[in-house]
């Protein structure tokens, strides 16, 4: 099936339109001088943006000494928190982190993160994130607060100013997770605003696979009084990959548009992503292999060459803030979303992990996404005597109408290689299939699901012996009403609308000005997830069935240092989950319970001047408990490893003036692909090296930066599962280069 065609950006396009938008807020934009190039000492400095990503009143937090992350950020309905002041772990990275290790997706500047790890969808090429051993799909990554407004598949990093995580759940904070995870902790993308200087950058690039890239980035502020802000972002990358034969076509657009007065602020968003893959590489299913093959060479690629993903998707969102006296602010904020997807996939399964003999069916899908969801809120401030409080109500709305249609043809499969593939011309589907294995058109996919989610959250930050003791306590009511629709006749299936009170306890002390210890209690609640039509090649019985919610629970304790120049974080974790699994009698249910203890420790700053670190390792004890099962109880959950780690550093080059230096570390050790724990992954480590050089040329700042990822070529699996109960491996890159130039004017 042909996936609709849509207009797509080249780099004349992009160039074209960077010059009318330059000319047009040129002509209109009020006039002021940008920092110049290289200042006085003759030291390049690069154009530093302020920017207010959402409607608040204290807009952005501020970055941490080095500049790649920030001091603090959003806090779901508590609003933006300073690090220190908070009971929980976040981390912000900022748009130049985001901008200087040439991050593609969310997925790349995650990477960063030692307590998470990239791994991959079920059935597709979504990004997927295990944080603190506990999978977070893509649709549930918030957008500037709101969830379910994103490409639910691969996420471009251009059009964000930050990568929030907050590790743990965040049921009270932010609300059930529609994706129904969100277990570990979630992540918050900021869109970019027009900063009080004007901007616009261009940037041109290469990278391995002859794949090509074009962006634009101009901001201006309008008004005697720069009230009114104007962003515009374009993007469009195409070509191969690293990998044999891949191919990628990704364009991308966004519009957000920011104004303020004395006691109003609003803001709004609009963004278009088309992301397309063809003959993109595959998971690889090893649920009938009795040992685990060995990686085969990263650039290998053993896709037919008639698979292909699609995407599609069209956002945006509104927010404003009204301070109704000093002390008391209200917001409200919404947003919508229509995203498409289509697909025509090969996944390969290996029954011999020695030989890598394996075989593989089609299986084509399509999906219409349409999703509605807002909030409101107020905050205030005051006192009781000696104890300050910060109050805060919220109400929240998420309704998402999902279409889905399938065909696999699991009875009629091709015989195939891991290692030497063999490439088949397009099947096209048998007779068998129309008896067992379609779902709805796939020209015109059917509603499979409608869930709306609401909630009414209270909660108050105590402050006690001057603020330096901060007491949180809350706690979110939430409905869920959920109904799933048969394929093929529309019938309603299962559906239930349940309700359940989330609570949260948080205590943060600030012993000194450097030193904070916190703890805190909280629980995430998701909605049960869906039967899906197979499970590692196998068939579900009950596909289509929404289990019912389920509540999961973090205990949690730690301390944070700011010493100015450096902080640290370290946290000690157990946090309790219900399983869901396709049992011996081929039902997708829910049983048992994962149980994750770990610890924690980051480290982020620049301790000397020109000299940058970033990084951290996890510890992690992910085990199955209660499965009723003697081979699987007290066994490690599915890709969850012992031990992970990210360490990032950089270098100012003494006497090269605008020469940077850095280099990434990233390890994880050995994992299991089944619940039984007799298939073990290999441990592994990749490093990554790059370089930016900043000048002046003809007073214009320009900046070239390259880059070379898994500088050794390593050959290793990166990740295990993505998806509850499921094990397939998916294979790191190989050595991959990039090189960009951005120019400033």
């Amino acid at each position: 099936m042909a996936a609709p065609h849509t207009s797509r950006f080249t780099l004349r396009a992009i160039a074209l339109a960077a010059a009318a938008a330059t000319q047009v807020f040129g002509a209109y934009a009020q006039t002021g001088t940008a920092p110049a190039p290289a200042t006085s000492a003759g030291t390049l400095t690069a154009i530093t943006v302020e920017a207010s990503a959402d409607a608040s009143a204290e807009g952005l937090t501020k970055p941490f000494a080095g500049g790649q992350v920030a001091r603090g950020g959003k806090v779901g309905i508590l609003g933006n928190q300073d690090i220190m002041s908070t009971p929980f772990t976040t981390t912000s990275f900022t748009n130049e982190l985001i901008q200087n290790q040439q991050a593609k997706s969310v997925a790349d500047v995650l990477q960063n993160d030692p307590s998470v790890r990239v791994a991959r969808g079920f059935g597709n090429f979504q990004e997927t994130y295990f944080i603190r051993g506990f999978l977070l799909s893509s649709d549930s990554i918030a957008y500037n607060g709101l969830y379910g407004l994103l490409p639910r598949q691969y996420i471009s990093s251009n059009l964000f100013e930050r990568v929030e995580v907050l590790r743990g759940p965040s049921a009270f904070l932010n609300g059930a997770a529609p994706g129904g995870d969100g277990i570990g902790g979630s992540v918050n993308l900021l869109p970019k605003r027009a900063g009080n200087e004007p901007l616009t950058a261009l940037t041109l690039g290469v990278s391995s696979g002859s794949q090509w890239y074009g962006a634009a980035d101009i901001s201006r502020r309008f008004g005697p009084d720069q009230s009114l802000g104007i962003r515009v972002n374009a993007a469009r990358r195409d070509g191969g990959t690293g990998v044999d034969n891949e191919d990628v076509e990704m364009s991308v657009a966004s519009v957000g548009l920011d104004w303020r007065s004395r006691n109003v602020r609003l803001s709004a968003d609009v963004g278009y992503q088309d992301h397309r893959l063809s003959q993109t590489r595959t998971n690889v299913d090893i649920a009938a292999a009795t040992v685990v093959p060995s990686a085969p060479d990263a650039s290998k690629n053993w896709a037919q060459p008639w698979t292909y993903s699609n995407e599609r998707d069209t956002f945006g969102t509104v927010r404003g803030e009204v301070d109704i006296t000093d002390n008391v602010t209200a917001w409200f904020a919404g947003g919508m979303r229509d995203g498409y997807e289509a697909n025509s996939l090969a996944g390969l399964s290996v029954n011999n992990g020695t030989t890598g003999d394996g075989s593989f069916y089609r299986f084509d899908n399509a999906r219409r996404d349409k999703i509605q969801t807002g909030e409101l809120g107020i905050r205030g401030k005051f006192n009781t005597g000696s104890v300050s409080h910060q109050v805060v109500g919220a109400y929240s709305y998420y309704d998402e109408n999902r279409k889905n249609a399938f065909r696999y043809d699991f009875f009629n499969q091709f015989s195939t290689n891991l290692y030497n593939p063999v490439i088949y011309p397009k099947p096209a589907f048998s007779a068998g299939s129309d008896v067992f294995g379609f779902g709805n058109d796939l020209d015109n996919p059917a509603t499979t699901n409608k869930n709306r989610l609401i909630s009414y959250a209270i909660g108050d930050t105590l402050g006690f012996l001057n603020d330096t003791l901060l007491v949180t306590v809350g706690a979110r009511y939430q409905t869920m009403d959920l109904e799933s629709f048969a394929y093929n006749t529309g019938a309603l299936q299962s559906g239930y609308d349940q309700n359940k009170t989330s609570p949260i306890g948080g205590v943060v002390w600030k012993a000194t000005t450097e030193i904070s210890v916190y703890g805190n209690y909280v629980e995430a609640l998701s909605p049960g997830e869906t039967a899906p039509a197979t499970i590692a090649g196998q068939p579900v019985l009950n596909v289509g069935e929404q289990l019912a919610p389920y509540v999961s629970k973090q205990k949690e304790v730690g301390v944070k240092w700011d010493g100015g120049s450096l902080g640290a974080t370290a946290s000690y974790f157990t946090i309790d989950k219900p399983r869901a699994l396709r049992n011996s009698a081929g039902y997708f249910v829910a049983e048992g319970k994962d149980n994750h203890q770990g610890a924690e420790f980051n480290v982020f700053g620049e301790p000397v001047r020109g000299f940058r670190v970033l990084g951290g390792v996890t510890f992690l004890d992910a085990k199955q408990k209660d499965t009723g099962d003697a081979l699987t109880d007290g066994k490690r959950v599915i890709g969850v490893p012992n031990t992970q780690g990210t360490l990032g550093l950089e270098w100012d080059v003494i006497g090269v003036r605008g020469l940077t230096l850095e280099g990434r570390m990233i390890a994880s050790s050995s994992s299991y692909s089944d619940s039984a724990n007799t298939l073990r992954v290999p441990g592994w480590s990749r490093f990554d090296l790059g370089a930016r050089y900043v000048m002046d040329v003809s007073g214009k700042l320009v900046t070239l930066r390259g880059r070379v990822e898994n500088v050794a070529d390593r050959d290793y699996w990166a990740s295990v599962g993505g998806y509850p109960g499921a094990g397939y491996l998916v294979l790191g890159n190989p050595r991959t280069f990039s090189l960009t130039a951005t120019m400033e004017f």
